[in-house]
C-alpha cells in the first residue's frame, strides 16, 4: 500500500472512532475472503481526515481502500498458503492490513502491519477483529531496519514515488539478504526495479476509478530475487 516517509500524529483512543464514522465494512473485491473498512469517497475522505486532524498537507487515506498491489498480493497469498504458513510475517505500509489479515487467514504463525498513519493503525485493529485474526499493528516506520525476525516480508504497492523506491528497495534488499522471503504486489507503478524481481501471478483486479482512473489494472505479484 502506498505510504509517507514520515509519521503523522500518533493513535488516540478517537481514531477507531473516526474510522468507523468514515468508512463501512464490505467485501474486498477480487478477494471477497476479507472484508474491510473502506470508504466511497477518496477526495471527500482526504478533506475530512485533514478537517478531523487539523492539519493540511496529511498523506491521502490509503488505510480505507483496497489497493491494487495490496489487493494482488493478498490474491496470492490466499491461494497459496504455503509460502506463510507456520511462517512470522510483516506486512509492510500495511494501509487497511488486507495482506497481513490473508497472511493471519492462511495460517501464519505471527502478523505484525507496520504502519506511520494513526488512522491506519486503527483500521487494522478494527479490520484484524472483523475478520477473526491475530495481528499486531505497529505505528513504526521501520525502513531503516531489515524487517527482523520476520521470515516472509510482503508489501503492497510501494514503488509509486521515486523517494518512497529509494527507502524500501535497500529494506527489501536487506530483508532478503538476511534470509526472509520478500514479495511485493505492484500495478505498473514507475519506480518498480522490474530486473531484480521474478513474477509470481498477475491479475486484473477492481479498482476505485477515482483513484486509478480505470476500471481494472493489471498487478503483478513480484519476489525479490536473490542477489548476483
Amino acid at each position: 500500500m502506498p505510504n509517507d516517509a514520515l509519521c503523522t500524529s500518533a493513535p488516540a483512543p478517537s481514531d477507531e472512532a473516526f474510522v468507523r464514522e468514515v468508512t463501512r465494512p464490505a467485501p474486498v473485491p477480487f478477494v471477497p475472503e476479507v472484508r474491510l473498512q473502506m470508504a466511497d469517497d477518496a477526495i471527500e475522505l482526504w478533506e475530512t481526515t485533514e478537517s478531523a486532524r487539523g492539519e493540511i498537507g496529511l498523506p491521502p487515506p490509503f488505510w480505507a481502500f483496497a489497493w491494487a498491489g495490496g489487493v494482488g498480493v493478498a490474491r496470492y497469498v490466499l491461494d497459496n498458503p504455503e509460502l506463510v504458513a507456520g511462517r512470522s510475517v510483516l506486512d509492510l505500509a500495511a494501509g487497511s492490513g488486507l495482506v497481513g489479515i490473508a497472511a493471519a487467514l492462511r495460517g501464519a504463525r505471527s502478523v505484525r502491519a507496520a504502519e506511520i498513519d494513526a488512522y491506519a493503525v486503527a483500521a487494522i485493529g478494527i479490520n484484524a477483529a472483523a475478520n477473526g485474526v491475530a495481528i499486531d499493528a505497529a505505528f513504526e516506520d521501520l525502513l531503516d531496519g531489515d524487517g527482523a525476525p520476520a521470515e516472509v516480508v510482503l508489501a503492497g504497492d510501494v514503488f509509486y514515488e521515486r523517494a518512497m523506491a529509494a527507502r524500501f528497495l535497500p529494506f527489501l534488499e536487506r530483508a532478503r539478504d538476511r534470509g526472509a522471503v520478500v514479495v511485493v504486489g505492484d500495478p505498473g507503478r514507475a519506480y518498480l526495479p522490474r530486473e531484480r524481481f521474478t513474477e509470481l501471478a498477475a491479475y486484473q483486479v477492481p479498482v476505485v476509478a477515482d483513484l486509478e482512473d480505470t476500471a481494472l489494472k493489471t498487478t503483478t505479484v513480484w519476489r525479490l530475487a536473490p542477489a548476483s
